[in-house]
């Protein structure tokens, strides 16, 4: 979808300018992988309109493959609107014009299949699942057909009629290799309390299960029956948006390169600092020579790092200045 950003915090009412970006779990991911140095493609359907052609040019300027985007002439490019507060607080609006749009369109008939099996990982997230009965059958066509199926559960509850309609999610899951959900959506969307422990109890197919706790970390159970628990850096949260699809890209960055569990998670968690530091959805990630540096730290210095404004800014000219010193 299009994203339009208020220019000053407040209300939609009272706001009286909004910026234009590109927004989409899927896409964004996309564009943090292929600004990583990693080959990604995005697969999708815009309307035959300006939003599709500025979406299809965006995301490709990063980048990643577009090659396996339609344009849909009869339905236009889905947009929404938020307000510059935190997702997770009754401040915080957002308004979607996605009814009808191209992207709740998609079908196992009308999508580029082979684009979407040809990668070494197909990441699915389950707003696409509640956008239309078609959109869910072609995520359950898809499950299964690669290597590694990486499905982020992404509950929304406002893109769902009932609660009941969400647990189709949880069958989603059942049928991935790779799972990223959060604690408070596993209780929201699937009714799973007591911690991580019983999300696994309940999620036992998945060879790779991520919860995440926010700011108190996440935790990895891989298939050996190993738990991986790692704590998140303090970080100075400029806006909570964004960082869930972050934390989703530098795992799967991370596992491209076949690291460690532990490893994947504190990249995770990095990139996600990367995103909630800046005010927009999508952030540049940190450097791979800068975010490995900090992953080897030992466990307490781990546990001290804070991270603001800048942070990623910063090891970029750090690294500079150490290649013009002898």
């Amino acid at each position: 979808m299009v994203t339009f950003v208020p220019s000053v915090p407040g209300r939609l009412a009272d706001v009286p300018s909004f910026e234009r970006g590109i927004g989409g779990a899927e896409s964004n991911l996309a564009c943090q992988l292929a600004a990583a140095g990693h080959r990604a493609r995005w697969v999708s359907r815009v309307g035959a309109d300006g939003f599709g052609d500025h979406l299809v040019e965006a995301i490709g300027a990063y980048g990643v493959d577009v090659s396996g985007v339609r344009r849909d002439p009869a339905r236009p490019t889905g947009i929404y609107f938020r307000t510059a507060g935190d997702r997770a607080t009754d401040a915080h609006e957002v308004a979607y014009y996605r009814a009808g749009s191209a992207a709740s369109a998609m079908s196992a008939a009308n999508t580029d299949l082979d684009a979407l099996r040809a990668g070494r990982v197909l990441h699915l997230s389950g707003i696409t699942a509640a956008l239309s009965a078609d959109c869910l059958s072609l995520l359950r066509t898809l499950m299964g057909t690669v290597p590694v199926v990486s499905f982020d559960v992404n509950h929304r509850p406002g893109l769902w009629r009932t609660p009941q309609d969400a647990r189709v999610l949880l069958d989603l899951a059942r049928a991935a290799d790779l799972v990223f959900v959060g604690e408070d959506e596993a209780e929201e969307a699937f009714g799973i309390t007591g911690g991580p422990d019983a999300v696994r109890a309940a999620l036992p197919e998945p060879s790779l299960l991520v919860v995440k706790r926010g700011a108190d970390g996440a935790v990895a159970y891989d298939a050996a029956g190993a738990r991986h628990e790692e704590a998140a850096p303090r970080v100075d949260v400029v806006a909570a948006v964004g960082a869930g699809d972050a934390f989703a890209a530098g795992f799967l960055s991370a596992t491209l390169r076949e690291l460690p569990v532990a490893d994947r998670l504190r990249h995770g968690h990095l990139w996600a600092a990367a995103a909630l530091t800046v005010p927009g959805d999508l952030a540049a990630p940190p450097s791979r020579a800068h975010a490995d540096r900090l992953v080897a730290l030992d466990a307490r210095a781990w546990e001290t790092l804070h991270l603001g404004p800048g942070w990623t800014v910063a090891a970029v000219s750090e690294a500079a200045e150490e290649v013009r010193t002898p």
